[in-house]
Protein backbone atom coordinates (compact mmCIF):
# COMPACT_ATOMS: atom_id res chain seq x y z
CA UNK A 1 0.00 0.00 0.00
CA UNK A 2 1.33 3.60 -0.93
CA UNK A 3 1.86 6.00 2.01
CA UNK A 4 -0.29 8.83 1.74
CA UNK A 5 0.58 12.22 3.02
CA UNK A 6 -2.46 14.52 3.79
CA UNK A 7 -2.59 17.92 2.38
CA UNK A 8 -5.87 20.81 2.67
CA UNK A 9 -5.86 20.07 -1.01
CA UNK A 10 -6.19 16.25 -0.45
CA UNK A 11 -4.96 13.12 0.21
CA UNK A 12 -2.35 12.03 -2.36
CA UNK A 13 0.46 8.92 -2.11
CA UNK A 14 4.03 9.88 -2.72
CA UNK A 15 7.14 8.96 -4.66
CA UNK A 16 10.55 9.55 -4.23
CA UNK A 17 10.99 9.36 -8.32
CA UNK A 18 10.89 13.08 -9.76
CA UNK A 19 8.88 12.51 -12.72
CA UNK A 20 6.61 15.13 -14.61
CA UNK A 21 3.26 14.43 -16.16
CA UNK A 22 4.08 14.15 -20.11
CA UNK A 23 1.93 16.93 -21.90
CA UNK A 24 0.21 14.52 -23.82
CA UNK A 25 -0.03 10.76 -24.44
CA UNK A 26 1.56 8.79 -27.52
CA UNK A 27 -2.08 7.43 -28.53
CA UNK A 28 -4.42 9.69 -29.38
CA UNK A 29 -8.39 9.03 -27.15
CA UNK A 30 -10.01 6.81 -30.63
CA UNK A 31 -13.48 7.97 -32.34
CA UNK A 32 -16.39 5.97 -31.19
CA UNK A 33 -18.41 5.27 -34.81
CA UNK A 34 -21.25 2.99 -35.97
CA UNK A 35 -21.32 3.07 -39.43
CA UNK A 36 -18.76 3.34 -41.81
CA UNK A 37 -18.66 5.63 -44.54
CA UNK A 38 -20.43 3.36 -46.70
CA UNK A 39 -23.70 3.98 -44.43
CA UNK A 40 -23.06 -0.11 -42.99
CA UNK A 41 -23.27 -0.69 -39.56
CA UNK A 42 -19.44 -1.75 -38.71
CA UNK A 43 -19.19 -5.12 -36.85
CA UNK A 44 -19.88 -5.94 -33.29
CA UNK A 45 -20.82 -2.07 -33.03
CA UNK A 46 -22.06 -1.21 -29.55
CA UNK A 47 -24.78 1.39 -29.93
CA UNK A 48 -28.70 2.10 -29.57
CA UNK A 49 -30.93 0.47 -31.44
CA UNK A 50 -33.00 3.00 -33.93
CA UNK A 51 -36.77 2.02 -34.97
CA UNK A 52 -37.98 2.46 -38.50
CA UNK A 53 -39.77 5.50 -37.49
CA UNK A 54 -37.21 7.34 -36.18
CA UNK A 55 -34.81 6.83 -38.30
CA UNK A 56 -37.16 8.07 -41.06
CA UNK A 57 -38.43 10.95 -39.35
CA UNK A 58 -34.06 11.90 -38.62
CA UNK A 59 -33.16 11.38 -42.16
CA UNK A 60 -36.61 13.87 -43.33
CA UNK A 61 -35.16 16.31 -40.73
CA UNK A 62 -31.83 16.51 -41.85
CA UNK A 63 -32.62 16.32 -45.52
CA UNK A 64 -34.79 19.28 -44.87
CA UNK A 65 -31.93 21.00 -42.71
CA UNK A 66 -29.98 20.95 -46.02
CA UNK A 67 -32.90 22.56 -48.15
CA UNK A 68 -33.53 25.14 -45.51
CA UNK A 69 -30.15 25.89 -45.49
CA UNK A 70 -29.66 26.41 -49.36
CA UNK A 71 -32.87 28.47 -49.75
CA UNK A 72 -32.11 31.08 -46.98
CA UNK A 73 -28.22 31.23 -48.00
CA UNK A 74 -29.72 32.18 -51.30
CA UNK A 75 -32.09 34.25 -49.94
CA UNK A 76 -29.05 36.09 -48.28
CA UNK A 77 -27.20 36.55 -51.42
CA UNK A 78 -30.32 38.06 -52.96
CA UNK A 79 -30.32 40.72 -50.32
CA UNK A 80 -33.34 39.70 -48.80
CA UNK A 81 -31.98 38.81 -45.57
CA UNK A 82 -28.87 40.78 -43.75
CA UNK A 83 -27.35 37.36 -42.78
CA UNK A 84 -26.93 33.94 -42.39
CA UNK A 85 -24.98 31.10 -40.98
CA UNK A 86 -25.36 27.09 -42.35
CA UNK A 87 -25.10 23.64 -40.84
CA UNK A 88 -23.78 21.84 -44.00
CA UNK A 89 -21.84 18.91 -42.77
CA UNK A 90 -23.11 18.88 -39.27
CA UNK A 91 -26.13 17.76 -39.93
CA UNK A 92 -26.45 14.59 -38.06
CA UNK A 93 -24.92 16.66 -34.76
CA UNK A 94 -27.99 18.49 -35.21
CA UNK A 95 -30.45 16.29 -35.70
CA UNK A 96 -29.43 12.70 -34.05
CA UNK A 97 -27.86 14.98 -30.87
CA UNK A 98 -31.79 16.41 -30.67
CA UNK A 99 -33.31 12.71 -31.47
CA UNK A 100 -31.52 11.51 -28.51
CA UNK A 101 -33.15 14.16 -26.08
CA UNK A 102 -36.45 14.54 -24.48
CA UNK A 103 -38.34 17.54 -24.75
CA UNK A 104 -38.31 19.04 -21.04
CA UNK A 105 -34.34 19.17 -21.63
CA UNK A 106 -33.16 23.28 -21.94
CA UNK A 107 -31.36 23.71 -24.94
CA UNK A 108 -28.36 26.55 -24.78
CA UNK A 109 -27.03 26.80 -28.18
CA UNK A 110 -24.22 27.96 -29.86
CA UNK A 111 -25.64 29.35 -33.16
CA UNK A 112 -24.94 26.22 -35.43
CA UNK A 113 -28.03 24.62 -34.17
CA UNK A 114 -30.83 25.02 -35.98
CA UNK A 115 -31.75 21.59 -36.61
CA UNK A 116 -32.33 20.81 -33.06
CA UNK A 117 -35.11 23.57 -32.80
CA UNK A 118 -36.66 21.77 -36.12
CA UNK A 119 -36.33 18.61 -34.68
CA UNK A 120 -38.75 19.99 -31.48
CA UNK A 121 -41.04 21.66 -33.79
CA UNK A 122 -39.76 24.86 -34.90
CA UNK A 123 -42.07 25.52 -37.88
CA UNK A 124 -40.37 26.85 -41.29
CA UNK A 125 -42.59 30.03 -41.18
CA UNK A 126 -41.35 30.72 -37.61
CA UNK A 127 -37.51 29.78 -38.77
CA UNK A 128 -38.45 32.21 -41.88
CA UNK A 129 -39.94 35.14 -39.67
CA UNK A 130 -36.95 35.21 -37.22
CA UNK A 131 -34.59 35.72 -40.32
CA UNK A 132 -36.68 39.11 -41.80
CA UNK A 133 -36.80 40.27 -38.08
CA UNK A 134 -41.25 41.41 -38.59
CA UNK A 135 -44.12 41.27 -36.36
CA UNK A 136 -44.19 38.03 -35.98
CA UNK A 137 -40.70 37.26 -34.73
CA UNK A 138 -40.56 36.83 -31.11
CA UNK A 139 -37.07 38.85 -30.61
CA UNK A 140 -39.35 41.72 -32.32
CA UNK A 141 -36.66 42.33 -34.71
CA UNK A 142 -33.93 43.21 -32.35
CA UNK A 143 -31.62 40.14 -33.46
CA UNK A 144 -29.72 39.26 -35.68
CA UNK A 145 -31.16 36.45 -38.07
CA UNK A 146 -30.45 33.03 -36.82
CA UNK A 147 -30.45 34.23 -33.64
CA UNK A 148 -33.61 31.95 -32.63
CA UNK A 149 -35.19 31.20 -29.60
CA UNK A 150 -38.06 29.46 -28.21
CA UNK A 151 -39.30 29.35 -24.51
CA UNK A 152 -42.06 26.56 -25.96
CA UNK A 153 -39.26 24.56 -27.19
CA UNK A 154 -37.35 24.82 -24.30
CA UNK A 155 -34.10 26.51 -26.42
CA UNK A 156 -32.24 29.28 -25.40
CA UNK A 157 -32.24 32.56 -27.77
CA UNK A 158 -28.76 32.27 -29.49
CA UNK A 159 -26.42 35.57 -28.88
CA UNK A 160 -22.89 35.61 -30.85
CA UNK A 161 -20.51 36.30 -28.09
CA UNK A 162 -18.67 32.93 -27.62
CA UNK A 163 -19.18 30.66 -25.13
CA UNK A 164 -21.29 32.63 -22.75
CA UNK A 165 -24.00 29.45 -23.25
CA UNK A 166 -21.49 27.37 -20.63
CA UNK A 167 -21.58 29.11 -17.62
CA UNK A 168 -25.26 29.54 -17.95
CA UNK A 169 -25.54 25.63 -19.14
CA UNK A 170 -24.11 25.25 -15.43
CA UNK A 171 -26.79 27.45 -14.08
CA UNK A 172 -29.61 25.80 -15.81
CA UNK A 173 -28.42 22.35 -15.21
CA UNK A 174 -28.01 23.03 -11.35
CA UNK A 175 -31.41 24.41 -11.29
CA UNK A 176 -33.38 21.63 -13.09
CA UNK A 177 -31.05 19.59 -9.92
CA UNK A 178 -32.56 21.82 -7.29
CA UNK A 179 -36.23 21.57 -9.18
CA UNK A 180 -35.51 17.94 -9.03
CA UNK A 181 -36.54 17.77 -12.67
CA UNK A 182 -36.06 14.87 -14.48
CA UNK A 183 -34.23 17.10 -17.43
CA UNK A 184 -30.74 18.28 -17.88
CA UNK A 185 -29.70 21.21 -19.91
CA UNK A 186 -28.00 20.57 -23.29
CA UNK A 187 -25.05 23.22 -24.52
CA UNK A 188 -23.06 23.60 -27.45
CA UNK A 189 -19.92 24.54 -28.48
CA UNK A 190 -17.54 24.89 -31.49
CA UNK A 191 -13.67 24.07 -30.94
CA UNK A 192 -12.56 27.96 -31.07
CA UNK A 193 -15.06 28.26 -28.12
CA UNK A 194 -12.64 26.00 -25.96
CA UNK A 195 -9.98 29.25 -25.63
CA UNK A 196 -12.30 31.16 -24.11
CA UNK A 197 -12.55 31.61 -20.17
CA UNK A 198 -16.50 30.73 -20.27
CA UNK A 199 -15.86 27.84 -21.41
CA UNK A 200 -13.43 26.53 -18.08
CA UNK A 201 -15.53 28.22 -16.12
CA UNK A 202 -18.73 26.31 -17.42
CA UNK A 203 -17.09 23.17 -17.16
CA UNK A 204 -15.76 23.36 -13.48
CA UNK A 205 -18.79 25.25 -12.42
CA UNK A 206 -21.07 22.19 -13.57
CA UNK A 207 -18.53 19.44 -12.35
CA UNK A 208 -18.27 20.81 -8.70
CA UNK A 209 -22.08 21.21 -8.13
CA UNK A 210 -22.49 18.08 -10.31
CA UNK A 211 -24.78 19.51 -12.19
CA UNK A 212 -26.68 17.44 -14.82
CA UNK A 213 -25.11 19.30 -18.09
CA UNK A 214 -24.41 17.81 -21.43
CA UNK A 215 -21.53 19.59 -22.66
CA UNK A 216 -21.43 19.12 -26.75
CA UNK A 217 -18.52 20.49 -28.44
CA UNK A 218 -18.29 20.51 -32.32
CA UNK A 219 -14.74 19.85 -33.77
CA UNK A 220 -14.97 20.87 -37.16
CA UNK A 221 -11.15 22.04 -37.52
CA UNK A 222 -12.05 25.79 -38.44
CA UNK A 223 -12.94 28.50 -35.85
CA UNK A 224 -13.88 30.99 -39.01
CA UNK A 225 -10.10 31.01 -40.01
CA UNK A 226 -8.44 30.10 -37.34
CA UNK A 227 -7.06 26.36 -37.57
CA UNK A 228 -6.93 24.06 -34.47
CA UNK A 229 -3.66 23.92 -34.51
CA UNK A 230 -3.62 27.96 -33.20
CA UNK A 231 -6.43 26.98 -30.88
CA UNK A 232 -4.65 24.13 -28.25
CA UNK A 233 -2.21 21.76 -28.04
CA UNK A 234 -4.22 18.98 -26.09
CA UNK A 235 -5.37 15.85 -27.89
CA UNK A 236 -8.64 18.06 -28.88
CA UNK A 237 -11.21 18.59 -26.15
CA UNK A 238 -12.11 15.26 -25.25
CA UNK A 239 -8.80 15.33 -23.05
CA UNK A 240 -10.02 18.66 -21.29
CA UNK A 241 -13.11 16.93 -19.47
CA UNK A 242 -10.99 14.75 -17.32
CA UNK A 243 -9.14 17.63 -15.95
CA UNK A 244 -12.17 18.99 -14.70
CA UNK A 245 -13.31 15.66 -13.20
CA UNK A 246 -16.15 15.17 -16.22
CA UNK A 247 -16.78 11.90 -17.85
CA UNK A 248 -15.94 12.31 -21.83
CA UNK A 249 -16.06 10.56 -24.77
CA UNK A 250 -15.07 11.33 -28.65
CA UNK A 251 -17.63 10.51 -31.43
CA UNK A 252 -17.34 10.58 -34.67
CA UNK A 253 -19.87 13.28 -35.51
CA UNK A 254 -20.87 12.52 -38.83
CA UNK A 255 -22.27 9.35 -38.07
CA UNK A 256 -25.90 9.81 -37.16
CA UNK A 257 -26.10 6.22 -34.87
CA UNK A 258 -23.10 7.23 -33.07
CA UNK A 259 -23.90 10.70 -31.96
CA UNK A 260 -27.44 9.64 -31.31
CA UNK A 261 -26.17 6.74 -29.06
CA UNK A 262 -24.00 8.32 -27.61
CA UNK A 263 -25.91 12.19 -26.83
CA UNK A 264 -28.79 9.34 -25.72
CA UNK A 265 -26.27 7.46 -23.11
CA UNK A 266 -25.10 10.65 -21.91
CA UNK A 267 -28.78 12.35 -21.29
CA UNK A 268 -29.21 9.56 -19.17
CA UNK A 269 -25.97 9.68 -17.25
CA UNK A 270 -26.36 13.60 -16.61
CA UNK A 271 -30.05 12.92 -15.45
CA UNK A 272 -29.90 9.28 -13.76
CA UNK A 273 -25.83 9.84 -11.81
CA UNK A 274 -26.60 13.93 -11.46
CA UNK A 275 -22.92 14.29 -13.27
CA UNK A 276 -22.01 16.32 -16.42
CA UNK A 277 -20.73 14.61 -19.67
CA UNK A 278 -18.53 16.08 -22.11
CA UNK A 279 -18.54 15.17 -25.69
CA UNK A 280 -16.49 15.65 -28.69
CA UNK A 281 -18.05 15.63 -32.16
CA UNK A 282 -15.66 15.45 -34.62
CA UNK A 283 -16.87 16.86 -37.80
CA UNK A 284 -16.00 19.40 -41.01
CA UNK A 285 -18.26 22.65 -41.57
CA UNK A 286 -18.52 22.09 -45.49
CA UNK A 287 -19.70 25.76 -45.95
CA UNK A 288 -18.26 29.01 -44.99
CA UNK A 289 -18.60 30.17 -41.33
CA UNK A 290 -21.56 32.53 -42.29
CA UNK A 291 -22.44 34.64 -45.23
CA UNK A 292 -19.57 37.12 -44.32
CA UNK A 293 -16.90 34.51 -44.68
CA UNK A 294 -15.23 33.19 -47.58
CA UNK A 295 -13.81 30.07 -46.93
CA UNK A 296 -11.62 29.33 -49.81
CA UNK A 297 -8.80 32.17 -48.96
CA UNK A 298 -7.65 29.49 -45.76
CA UNK A 299 -9.15 26.01 -47.13
CA UNK A 300 -8.33 23.84 -50.14
CA UNK A 301 -11.11 23.87 -52.36
CA UNK A 302 -10.51 20.35 -53.08
CA UNK A 303 -10.53 19.69 -49.14
CA UNK A 304 -14.28 21.22 -48.92
CA UNK A 305 -15.48 19.14 -52.17
CA UNK A 306 -13.95 16.15 -50.40
CA UNK A 307 -15.96 16.69 -47.03
CA UNK A 308 -19.12 17.24 -49.69
CA UNK A 309 -19.16 14.62 -51.47
CA UNK A 310 -17.01 11.82 -49.80
CA UNK A 311 -17.64 12.40 -45.89
CA UNK A 312 -21.76 13.30 -46.25
CA UNK A 313 -23.19 12.50 -43.09
CA UNK A 314 -26.83 13.11 -45.04
CA UNK A 315 -25.32 10.56 -47.49
CA UNK A 316 -24.12 8.38 -45.00
CA UNK A 317 -27.37 8.05 -43.05
CA UNK A 318 -29.39 7.98 -46.45
CA UNK A 319 -27.39 4.83 -47.20
CA UNK A 320 -28.03 3.18 -43.87
CA UNK A 321 -31.92 4.02 -44.32
CA UNK A 322 -32.16 2.83 -48.06
CA UNK A 323 -30.51 -0.47 -47.18
CA UNK A 324 -33.07 -1.31 -44.51
CA UNK A 325 -35.75 -0.91 -47.09
CA UNK A 326 -37.50 2.76 -45.14
CA UNK A 327 -36.28 5.35 -48.11
CA UNK A 328 -36.61 5.14 -51.99
CA UNK A 329 -35.47 7.60 -54.44
CA UNK A 330 -39.66 8.87 -54.97
CA UNK A 331 -39.55 9.61 -50.81
CA UNK A 332 -36.45 11.65 -51.72
CA UNK A 333 -37.61 13.37 -54.78
CA UNK A 334 -41.04 14.20 -52.38
CA UNK A 335 -39.47 15.33 -49.39
CA UNK A 336 -37.23 17.78 -50.92
CA UNK A 337 -39.85 19.07 -53.54
CA UNK A 338 -42.10 19.49 -50.40
CA UNK A 339 -39.21 21.35 -48.16
CA UNK A 340 -38.56 23.90 -51.04
CA UNK A 341 -42.23 24.85 -51.54
CA UNK A 342 -42.80 25.41 -47.94
CA UNK A 343 -39.86 27.25 -47.87
CA UNK A 344 -40.04 29.65 -50.81
CA UNK A 345 -44.00 29.97 -49.30
CA UNK A 346 -42.41 30.70 -45.97
CA UNK A 347 -40.15 33.43 -47.21
CA UNK A 348 -42.46 34.95 -49.35
CA UNK A 349 -44.96 35.37 -46.57
CA UNK A 350 -42.39 36.42 -43.78
CA UNK A 351 -41.60 39.29 -46.88
CA UNK A 352 -45.08 40.39 -46.95
CA UNK A 353 -45.60 41.36 -43.08
CA UNK A 354 -44.57 44.35 -41.74
CA UNK A 355 -41.55 45.31 -39.62
CA UNK A 356 -41.71 46.26 -35.93
CA UNK A 357 -41.89 49.41 -34.94
CA UNK A 358 -39.01 51.34 -34.39
CA UNK A 359 -40.47 52.16 -30.64
CA UNK A 360 -39.67 48.19 -29.84
CA UNK A 361 -36.23 49.29 -29.62
CA UNK A 362 -37.08 51.20 -26.42
CA UNK A 363 -39.37 48.45 -24.64
CA UNK A 364 -38.93 45.71 -22.47
CA UNK A 365 -35.63 46.91 -21.28
CA UNK A 366 -37.15 48.83 -18.11
CA UNK A 367 -40.31 48.66 -15.92
CA UNK A 368 -40.91 51.89 -16.23
CA UNK A 369 -38.95 53.82 -19.19
CA UNK A 370 -36.09 56.40 -17.37
CA UNK A 371 -35.90 59.85 -18.82
CA UNK A 372 -32.70 59.33 -20.74
CA UNK A 373 -34.43 56.51 -23.20
CA UNK A 374 -37.45 58.22 -23.73
CA UNK A 375 -35.11 61.93 -25.16
CA UNK A 376 -32.96 59.11 -27.06
CA UNK A 377 -36.26 57.68 -28.53
CA UNK A 378 -37.83 60.95 -29.11
CA UNK A 379 -34.55 62.17 -30.84
CA UNK A 380 -35.06 58.84 -32.92
CA UNK A 381 -38.12 59.98 -34.57
CA UNK A 382 -37.43 63.20 -35.04
CA UNK A 383 -34.37 61.89 -36.83
CA UNK A 384 -36.30 59.22 -39.08
CA UNK A 385 -38.72 62.08 -39.76
CA UNK A 386 -36.21 64.64 -41.00
CA UNK A 387 -34.63 62.39 -42.98
CA UNK A 388 -37.14 59.71 -43.65
CA UNK A 389 -35.02 58.77 -47.69
CA UNK A 390 -32.55 57.35 -45.25
CA UNK A 391 -34.89 54.70 -44.07
CA UNK A 392 -36.68 51.80 -45.56
CA UNK A 393 -39.90 51.68 -47.54
CA UNK A 394 -42.67 50.67 -44.88
CA UNK A 395 -40.63 51.78 -42.25
CA UNK A 396 -42.83 52.31 -38.85
CA UNK A 397 -41.50 55.05 -36.22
Amino acid sequence: MIPELDFPGGKVGYTSEMKFIPESSSRRIPCYRVLDEDGRIIPDSDFIPVSEKLAVRMYEQMATLQVMDHIFYEAQRQGRISFYLTSVGEEAINIASAAALSPDDVVLPQYREPGVLLWRGFTLEEFANQCFGNKADYGKGRQMPIHYGSNRLNYFTISSPIATQLPQAAGVGYSLKMDKKNACAVTFIGDGGTSEGDFHAGLNFAAVMEAPVVFICRNNGWAISTHISEQFRSDGIVVKGQAYGIRSIRVDGNDALAVYSTVRSAREMAVTEQRPVLIEMMTYRVGHHSTSDDSTKYRAADEIQYWKMSRNPVNRFRKWVEDNGWWSEEDESKLRSNARKQLLQAIQAAEKWEKQPLTELFNDVYDVKPKNLEEQELGLKELVKKQPQDYPPGFHV
